[in-house]
C-alpha cells in the first residue's frame, strides 16, 4: 500500500500517481486532518471549504 497524499488542486486524499477526482499529479505528502464527505450538497463543512464531490479530503495542506 502506498503513502497517502493530498491533491493541491481539490484537496482529495488518495494513493497512487494522480488524483482520482481531478486527475492532477500536483500533490503534497503533508496535510493536516481529514474529513469524509458523504453528502456534499447538504454538508455545511463541504460548502465552507469548497468541496463538491464525495470522498476523503484534507482539511489543511502543508
Amino acid at each position: 500500500m502506498g503513502k497517502e497524499k493530498a491533491c493541491k488542486n481539490c484537496r482529495m486524499v488518495y494513493e497512487g500517481s494522480s488524483c482520482p477526482n481531478c486527475q492532477s499529479t500536483d500533490s503534497v505528502d503533508g496535510f493536516k486532518g481529514k474529513i469524509t464527505v458523504i453528502d456534499p450538497e447538504n454538508s455545511e463543512i463541504a460548502k465552507n471549504i469548497g468541496i463538491k464531490g464525495k470522498g476523503v479530503y484534507a482539511v489543511r495542506l502543508k
